[in-house]
């Protein structure tokens, strides 16, 4: 049986999901059925994405992790409003974001 990896929340993580208003399990969601994988802006980390809201009013809950050894680090998690296209890069405001925090 393979067994999943533990999860390891940064601060960074922590902080996003207050601001977006993204519970824990919604991000473990995210992880456990994403809708698409890309390859993340830092180094060496995936980004996953599921689609939400309404057909009116859709937006994508990302999130992004680092496979370590042992565990799976979540380094970041946003909202996306609206509906962007696979291979698309991130929004310039979230780039900047990812590369002054620190990946507690």
């Amino acid at each position: 049986m393979l067994r999943e990896k533990k999860l390891e929340w940064t601060r960074h993580v922590r902080a996003k999901m207050r601001f977006y208003g993204l519970s824990e399990q919604r991000v473990r969601r995210v992880l456990h059925t994403p809708k698409r994988i890309e390859e993340g802006v830092a180094e060496r980390t995936v980004a996953m994405m599921q689609s939400a809201g309404s057909p009116k009013h859709p937006y994508e809950i990302w999130t992004m992790v680092r496979d370590m050894s042992t565990t799976r680090r979540v380094i970041s998690a946003w909202r996306y409003p609206g509906v962007t296209k696979p291979g698309e890069p991130l929004p310039e405001e979230i780039l900047r974001e990812l590369r002054n925090s620190s990946h507690d």
